[in-house]
């Protein structure tokens, strides 16, 4: 291959995260809505029969299909199948910061208003209920702050041998921040309390 080829391919290729096609992506909608004049956040408890995370509080959201135009296609889409609405209720769709889990998956929160929660419709499928919180509660009451510490453990067979310091390579830690909010008899944590932390530090 010649040097002026490599260089070809640099300079038309667009730089994206590395191994992104191995990761999962999912589009999610953090829902703001009035609720007797008073601007609340939407959520909804995952339904009993799901076999992932059944019972946990999430936003509406899902898996990207290869048809989805983009992100925020599937962010409206996901939310509007999983809460019985047409698109056209869902207006003023903004991004924030995208993240990726330590589990191989990419997460590209949108922020929406809806226009009511009259007339919702719930798929019983995927949610078992819905509620809402006053976003004024979620600014006056901070999260507790938990830590969830990750140990790198080899498999058996790896070459440590090949590698300076061998069996005491010195490999470095992680650490990930847990959030909770508590509202009412309800616990927001994991990635949902993690992107609600997110909007709330934007606002």
């Amino acid at each position: 291959m010649q040097l002026d080829e490599i260089m070809k391919r640099l300079h038309t290729r667009k730089p994206t995260i590395l191994g992104n096609e191995n990761f999962s992506k999912f589009a999610i909608l953090l829902p703001l809505l009035f609720v007797k004049d008073e601007l609340h956040i939407l959520f909804e408890v995952r339904s009993q029969q799901l076999r992932r995370q059944p019972g946990e509080i999430c936003f509406p959201g899902g898996r990207m299909d290869r048809s989805d135009r983009d992100e925020k296609y599937t962010a409206i889409r996901e939310t509007c199948e999983e809460l019985g609405i047409s698109e056209n209720r869902i207006t003023n769709v903004y991004p924030l910061d995208y993240m990726i889990s330590p589990f191989g998956q990419i997460i590209y929160p949108f922020v929406g208003f809806i226009d009511s929660i009259d007339e919702m419709k719930p798929n019983p499928d995927e949610v078992d209920h819905i509620f809402t919180v006053p976003l004024s509660f979620l600014k006056m009451n901070k999260p507790e702050i938990f830590q969830v510490h990750f140990k790198a453990e080899p498999e058996k067979d790896f070459p440590l041998n090949q590698i300076p310091g061998g069996e005491k390579y010195n490999w470095q830690a992680r650490k990930m921040d847990e959030c909770f909010y508590y509202y009412e008899d309800k616990v927001i944590w994991g990635l949902t309390a993690r992107i609600l932390t997110h909007f709330l530090e934007i606002i």
